[in-house]
């Protein structure tokens, strides 16, 4: 018997999605193996996400459904389901058949020639020009500030060996990011070029401020070159001041002296008390994710499974 092959897709807002999701999934990898589970994981949806997918359980035993108590968010959601995957070989693909299912066969053939991680890469994406520009915009940040070189046009959608899988199941970051991750693992990577489809329907979850507040936690928890940057610009800033500061006193000691001044004091009080505050607020970030990570909660909760 060929390797079993599990499938992983997160499902939020999607009960109109789920059913032609299962059947293109289906379809596609039957056609490489009759080998596989599929596992819809429900994000606390607050629509009826769940309720499709026990009707999609109960048309095919392969298909396997997990309920999570409430809203735990993607990376999360795709750690439960390829928690729970038994397969030599997990796919992870997102809900909104942008990624086509039916790109999983070339996925699984590029991984048969010797790679354990292979990526879909969207050569083309119809997205919105804002969509495509703020991705371009966060993977530039985000590299520069982890040191990184990871590609916007590189979503969750891959297959990946089960070793890998096991691999990130010994990570206990309480900020969890799916692509981040499996590139930090070092394995061998092999690429697949697809085009990235329109959303089949509804609209994205992800608003501006969640993904500033994604990318917050996500800089803050895989980088802490955002504290080097502080002690440079702190450096800078004392090293130009010295400078100033030796300007003044041969003007000092030339008998030059200016009262003069009152507006530039206050905009540099003002220039350093922010600095500082930012710096505190940066330091504060740090010590949350710590404290988090403290905790030792678990990364989401379970409240039902159905076909396991």
């Amino acid at each position: 018997m060929s390797a079993l092959i599990s499938i992983v897709s997160p499902v939020y807002k999607a009960e109109t999605i789920v059913s032609e999701l299962a059947r293109r999934i289906v379809e596609s990898i039957s056609s490489v193996t009759s080998n596989f589970e599929l596992i819809l994981v429900c994000d606390g949806s607050p629509d009826d996400s769940w309720q499709e997918i026990i009707k999609a359980c109960h048309s095919d035993k392969r298909i396997k459904g997990i309920n999570l108590t409430r809203n735990f968010g993607q990376d999360y959601a795709i750690e439960a389901g390829i928690s729970a995957a038994q397969g030599e070989w997990v796919v992870v693909m997102d809900c909104d058949l942008q990624d086509d299912p039916f790109e999983i066969p070339n996925l699984y053939a590029k991984a048969l020639e010797g790679y354990d991680i292979v990526f879909a890469l969207r050569k083309e994406r119809k997205d919105s020009f804002l969509k495509k520009l703020s991705s371009k915009a966060f993977y530039s940040v985000f590299n520069y500030l982890t040191d990184t070189k990871q590609d916007s046009r590189i979503g969750n959608f891959g297959i990946f060996h089960s070793k890998v899988i096991h691999c990130m199941a010994q990570m206990h970051d309480s900020v969890r990011n799916f692509t981040t991750m499996i590139h930090w693992t070092g394995f061998s990577i092999g690429y697949v070029d697809i085009s990235r489809e329109r959303r089949f329907d509804g609209r994205s979850a992800y608003s501006l401020t969640k993904l500033f507040s994604y990318s917050k936690d996500i800089i803050v928890a895989f980088s802490n070159k955002p504290l080097t940057l502080m002690v440079k610009l702190g450096f800078l800033l004392s090293l130009i001041s010295f400078f100033v500061g030796g300007y003044y006193f041969v003007q000092y000691m030339r008998g030059i002296t200016d009262v003069n001044g009152y507006t530039s004091l206050i905009v540099s009080l003002w220039f350093l008390a922010g600095l500082i505050i930012m710096f505190m607020g940066v330091l504060g970030l740090y010590l949350g994710k710590i404290f988090d990570n403290t905790k030792q909660r678990p990364h989401f909760v379970i409240s039902e499974k159905v076909n396991f």
